[in-house]
Parts: C-alpha cells; sequence; structure tokens
C-alpha cells in the first residue's frame, strides 16, 4: 500500500478516535483517497480525477436511517469537495459539500472527515465532487437499503445492479472549462457518452471494454440508473426489453412501464428489468435528448451488451433498441410526467397543501454579458451566462455556510434573491427584446423561516437559447406539484396542481418554454445550495442559496460544526 495512503487511513482512525464520534468503525466508514489515475479512452489515454483510483467510484451501501463517516484525502494537484446528492443531511449542512457554499474545499493534500446522515431515503443517490468540473470522473452510486426488517414495495429482484450514465473528453476536462471561460461561449461537446465508465462499441478502440450484463432468463433485475453526464439530459433503453420505473431519487413512484426512459443530470432512477426475451445479446443505449436551438450537443451514442446465460450464437451482432430523437420532447415528457408517489400506508406522503407562508417565482434563463476584449463566442460577440431572476450567481471566497453561522459579516451573505422577477415579460415568445438577454452578477440568497411552507416555481424563457433545466435543491426532497408548457398562470394553474401523489425528488427537469413548480416544508435548518444540474449552466450562474433559519428548540437548530473544516 502506498505509504501516503496508509498515513491517511492512520490519521483518519485516529480523527475518528480523538475528534468525533464515529459508529461502527470501520463498518460504517469509507476512505475516499482523490488521486489521479491513467485511463484509456476512444483511442486515447490521458489521466483524470478519481477516487480510489476507479472510474465511476466506488459505490455506498447503506440502510434507511443510517449515518456514515467518510475520510476524504486530496492527493491531487487542486482543491476538491464532495456532494451526497440527495441525502438530506438532516442539521448537518457542514458535509453537504459544494465549495465556498457549505465549506472551503479541501486543498491538496489535506483530509477532511465527514459525516454523512441518511434520514428518510430509500433507494438510489449518489455522490459526485462540486468543485469545478471534477465531478466528470469524480462520481459514484449509493444504494440506499430498507431498514432491516423491512423490504421494498415490490418483488425481491434476483440482482442489482448500478447502472452510471456519465461523459468523456479526450482532453482534460479542466481544459474544457478553461478554455470555455476564457472564450465565453459553450464548452466543447463531449466526445463520448459513457454507461459504468465505457463508451461501447460504437465508438472506435472501445469494444473491448463495452460493459456487459449477464443475466439468467426469466429473472428480474433491478437497475440503478444514475445520470452523471455533466450537460445532457439522456435517453436509455434496452432492445426488446421494457422498463419499469419503481422509484425516483431515494424515492419510491408508483410502477409504469416503458420501452425507454428519460433522466435528467442529477437524477436516480430504479427499474426493474424482467429478462423474458429469446436467449441472445441485446444493447441497452443512451443518447441525448436535447431542445437548445443552435445549442451543440453530444450526438453519440453508448451502449453496453445484455447478454443472456445459455447456449447460442455468441458471434451475431446484440440489436439497437429504440430511442426517441435528439429533441422529441413529447417522448420526454410522455415519461417524466408519469411521476407519481406511492402515497401508501407504508409510504406515506406529506406535501403542503394548506397556507404557504412563502411563494417563490424563479425565472431561470440563460443570458449574456457584454464582452470586454470582443473576442467572446456568445451571441453577437457577447460572454455566455445563465441567472435566476435576472442574478447570475457569483460565487463568494468566503464559505456562505460559516459567516452565516459565525455572523461574521453580513455583507458577505450576498444579496436577498427576489421573491418575483423584477421585470415581467412574455417568457416564453418567440422572439425576445435584445435587452432582456442582459443580466447582472450577484450572490444571491434567500432566507426561509423554519418549518414554513414553501412553493417555488421555476419559470423557463426563450432567451438566448431556451431549454430544459434539471433544477437540484440540496438538504431536502420536494414534492413536485404541477409543471405546463407556456407562462405560469397565477390563476389557472394552481388548481390544476396534484396533491394526491405528488412525486419527491431533489432534482426535476424544468421543461423548455415551461414551467414547473415544487412545495416543502422547510424543516432542515442550514444553507442550502439550488441550482441546474447541468454544469455549464451551474458555472454560468443559475444558482442560489436558500438559508433556513433555526426553529426555537434545540432539535430545529442547525448541529454546531465539526471540530475541522477545511480553511480558505
Amino acid at each position: 500500500m502506498d505509504m501516503n495512503i496508509s498515513v491517511f487511513y492512520f490519521l483518519a482512525f485516529l480523527l475518528c478516535g480523538m475528534f468525533i464520534e464515529c459508529d461502527s468503525w470501520p463498518v460504517s466508514n469509507y476512505n475516499f483517497v482523490v488521486r489521479e489515475a491513467p485511463f484509456r479512452r476512444l483511442c486515447k489515454a490521458k489521466k483524470i480525477l478519481t477516487v480510489n483510483g476507479e472510474f465511476p467510484g466506488p459505490t455506498l451501501y447503506v440502510h434507511r436511517g443510517d449515518t456514515i463517516y467518510v475520510n476524504i484525502y486530496n492527493q491531487g494537484k487542486d482543491n476538491i469537495t464532495i456532494h451526497w446528492h440527495g441525502v438530506k443531511q438532516p442539521r448537518n449542512p457542514w458535509s453537504d459539500g459544494p465549495e465556498y457554499i457549505t465549506q472551503c474545499p479541501i486543498q491538496p493534500g489535506k483530509v477532511q472527515v465527514q459525516k454523512v446522515i441518511f434520514s428518510t431515503e430509500e433507494g438510489t443517490l449518489w455522490w459526485h465532487a462540486h468543485s469545478d468540473w471534477s465531478r466528470a470522473t469524480v462520481h459514484g452510486a449509493i444504494v440506499v437499503y430498507p431498514k432491516l426488517g423491512t423490504s421494498y414495495p415490490f418483488a425481491q429482484p434476483y440482482q442489482e445492479v448500478p447502472i452510471i450514465l456519465g461523459e468523456w473528453w479526450k482532453t482534460d476536462v479542466r481544459k474544457v472549462l478553461k478554455e470555455a471561460l476564457l472564450k465565453g461561449g459553450n464548452p466543447r461537446t463531449s466526445d463520448a457518452f459513457t454507461i459504468n465508465g465505457q463508451p461501447g462499441d460504437l465508438y472506435n478502440c472501445s469494444k473491448r471494454g463495452t460493459f456487459k450484463l449477464n443475466v439468467e432468463h426469466d429473472r428480474t433485475y433491478l437497475l440503478r440508473v444514475v445520470n452523471a453526464a455533466m450537460n445532457h439530459i439522456l435517453f436509455i433503453a434496452i432492445s426488446r426489453h421494457n422498463l419499469t420505473a419503481v422509484g425516483a431519487d431515494g424515492s419510491y413512484i408508483k410502477p409504469f412501464t416503458k420501452e425507454y426512459m428519460v433522466i435528467g443530470p442529477g437524477q436516480a432512477l430504479d427499474c426493474l428489468l424482467h429478462a423474458n426475451q429469446e436467449l441472445g445479446r441485446y444493447y441497452m443505449a443512451a443518447s441525448a435528448y436535447s431542445t437548445g436551438v443552435h445549442v451543440e450537443f453530444d450526438k453519440t451514442t453508448t451502449t453496453a451488451i445484455l447478454q443472456y446465460s445459455g447456449s447460442y450464437p455468441k458471434n451475431v451482432a446484440p440489436l439497437l433498441p429504440y430511442l426517441p430523437s435528439f429533441t422529441n420532447t413529447t417522448a420526454a415528457f410522455d415519461v417524466l410526467g408519469q411521476f407519481r408517489s406511492l402515497a401508501s400506508q407504508d409510504h406515506p406522503i406529506f406535501p403542503p397543501t394548506n397556507y404557504l407562508r412563502t411563494k417563490l417565482l424563479f425565472v431561470i434563463s440563460i443570458n449574456a454579458f457584454p464582452c470586454l476584449n470582443n473576442l467572446c463566442q456568445g451571441p453577437n460577440g457577447t460572454k455566455l451566462a445563465a441567472s435566476m431572476n435576472n442574478i447570475s450567481f457569483a460565487y463568494p471566497n468566503v464559505d456562505l455556510l460559516q459567516a452565516y453561522y459565525y455572523k461574521t459579516s453580513e455583507a458577505l451573505l450576498g444579496e436577498s434573491i427576489p421573491s418575483n422577477p423584477t421585470v415581467v415579460y412574455n417568457y416564453t415568445a418567440d422572439y425576445q427584446d435584445l435587452s432582456s438577454e442582459l443580466t447582472r452578477k450577484g450572490t444571491s440568497v434567500k432566507f426561509l423561516e423554519y418549518n414554513s411552507d414553501v412553493e417555488i416555481v421555476f419559470q423557463g424563457t426563450s432567451l438566448v437559447a431556451g431549454m430544459d433545466h434539471p433544477m437540484h435543491l440540496h438538504g431536502y426532497s420536494f414534492y413536485v406539484v404541477g409543471w405546463g408548457f407556456g407562462n405560469f398562470d397565477t390563476e389557472k394553474d394552481p388548481p390544476a396542481y396534484n396533491l394526491v401523489d405528488p412525486p419527491l425528488l431533489n432534482t426535476v427537469v424544468v421543461p423548455k418554454d415551461g414551467w414547473t413548480a415544487v412545495r416543502f416544508r422547510a424543516d432542515n435548518p442550514g444553507v442550502w445550495f439550488l441550482h441546474c444540474h447541468i454544469e455549464r449552466h451551474q458555472t454560468w450562474g443559475m444558482d442560489t442559496a436558500l438559508i433556513v433559519m433555526d426553529g426555537n428548540q434545540d432539535e430545529a437548530k442547525m448541529l454546531p460544526p465539526p471540530p475541522y473544516m477545511p480553511p480558505c
């Protein structure tokens, strides 16, 4: 074992023994060594950032309500943070992970122990880096089993398989980001999509590594699908096999069966696969769903192979499945619109239905800044940006959570994002005034009273390049009570909300030129990031932070910070 890693494990053990109370060491603990490792894809070798030298990274296995400790040692060249996507972390924003929101990054050569508290989540979640674009290769699945003594609300599958969808660039992803920020235009598109780290048969130099899912005839498999892609919503299907969705984002949903599924960046989907076709080999495939006009996207298709055990000709080429066309919005929302919570006695739901103390309308849009050097590649020579209520989020150079907790300076918390757009216009019109595209920078936050019932309506726009936006809220799951195309109507749309069995998600795809309404109770005090999970949109500023204030009782207050937090 590498001497540095050995020292890390020893130090992590001391930290757990001396400074924090670690449950059941080492059973409930994981060690993440962030380091570069060589990988070869698409005929070209390069070093990528990994956890423990794995791509994708290790899968974490827990039961509902567990608490684990993850010891993170940064052996890379750059700062890093890790986010536990979909884990609510009750009262514990200290380990949520987004850099400069809840912590300063872990510097090279430094160690951080993170306490990860699971509560009501059950199903598939994931973890990923939350600093610059490191998550392109630093990510992995989280499997949350039911509490011991309980079971799934469906028959026990024969086997469970994580299916992680990703993106691959031939060049260093840090270079992709740097180039995009310098030129002010869209970043170069990825060279491939991947399934469990492999591009698949349709790319050069890739057949040997194609991921293979071995199945027994007439068995049922639970596929735990995660979209870890950076900038693409994806269709996924398996030739001649249906998929039955039974869970999303760590919550169960009413089962529905489709020939294909669609999954946004940041989302996790639990699907049952019944291996009921004749013995043979069948392609699993994934390709993009993209609706932005004149927006370049990756038009390739990644594949894996589902292969039955038994005797049959192995040299017959697998069949490709049907995947909808890249721009087929009807096909995408025919899936996304079917999500419904179980809302059963064993899995009840509690969507806010009465008095809503806080109603927010967040207009989310692609924007532009004037270019200072006349070399920018955005529309009409501008620099591309993104915003919420016309504020393009500017990352602070301090940790917002510590600034709030220690009350060091109100100025460090930035400005309050308006509860409604300051300029009202036809958000989804075919033609927009060019002046509407301009936005401004700001570190925006929104304070919420503890235990208040909150509704957020995300309103998309046609500015610059209207497209779908997967919006993700840290620290919470929310009920998706309504969605539609066009402009949200405050009089006509709320009466049609689904308050009976709305899905409970942490990431929701807001349709192009449309809107989505979500509700939740602000019962988790802390600073929680809210952002688009298309990475370039987050980088451009489609973000804000919700600050949920402490309640009066001790159990309604944030936990105190751990003994060590990385310095800025």
